[in-house]
């Protein structure tokens, strides 16, 4: 997949994980893009990008990027070592990439003013924490 952001500066390749779009409602990602962050999941080692791009460490394993022209969201990505997962704005890319919305996460936490239509899978909160515990402390061994 290819794309790019708002003003062109940032290109960005990569293969998707899976053929789905997902969208995060955690108050990070509201916060850094007004909604929900929708995003397609890259295969490991196949992110190429070029031009002005900016990261911010909003976690201690994770950052998250943005052009630096324009301000366009890009990704966000895992910094633990040994561990290449970049979730990639689907805004970069022509038509989401032709992709339909498979999983949301946080929806427990998702505002009440808006809601994404379809049989997908939810997940909540706690179940994404425990999942990230658990990610977080095979990392660490």
């Amino acid at each position: 997949m290819l794309g790019q952001c708002l003003c062109g500066a940032v290109t960005v390749e990569f293969q998707a994980a899976e053929n789905k779009l997902s969208a995060c409602h955690c108050g990070m990602c509201r916060r850094w893009t007004g909604s929900a962050l929708l995003e397609i999941d890259a295969k490991p080692g196949s992110v190429q990008y070029e031009g002005p791009v900016r990261t911010y460490a909003s976690s201690d394993w994770a950052e998250r990027a943005w052009c630096d022209t324009c301000g366009t969201t890009l990704w966000y990505h895992l910094t633990l070592p040994e561990h290449d997962y970049y979730s990639i704005s689907a805004g970069l890319v022509e038509d989401a990439g032709g992709l339909t919305l498979g999983t949301e996460i946080y929806i427990d936490v998702k505002p009440d003013g808006y809601a994404f239509a379809g049989d997908h899978e939810r997940k909540t909160k706690a179940e994404i924490e425990a999942g990230f515990a658990a990610f977080l402390e095979g990392a660490q061994t």
